[in-house]
């Protein structure tokens, strides 16, 4: 008998572009949606959400496999900033 087994964690990066120059625009990856934004906010989305990849490439690690704070810090490493963040 075959045992049920519970699907591994799965973890997405969700990026918005809420500025808009008329264009719809949806960029997808192993583990990124990126939806609207203009030209110029939808690369820079592109961009840092490949270079997160990246890190976590060099590092041998999965996104679902990183702590939230280890995350954070590859995050802030690529320009990303909590909206907190006075720098």
């Amino acid at each position: 008998m075959a045992k049920n087994k519970k699907p591994g964690r799965k973890a997405v990066i969700v990026g918005v572009g809420l500025d808009s120059d008329g264009h719809k625009r949806l960029t997808t990856g192993p583990n990124f949606a990126l939806i609207g934004g203009s030209e110029e906010t939808h690369e820079v989305m592109t961009e840092k959400a490949i270079k997160i990849n990246e890190k976590l490439a060099a590092r041998g690690k999965q996104l679902e496999e990183v702590s939230r704070e280890e995350f954070e810090d590859i995050a802030y490493s690529v320009g990303l900033r909590r909206v907190s963040d006075p720098n």
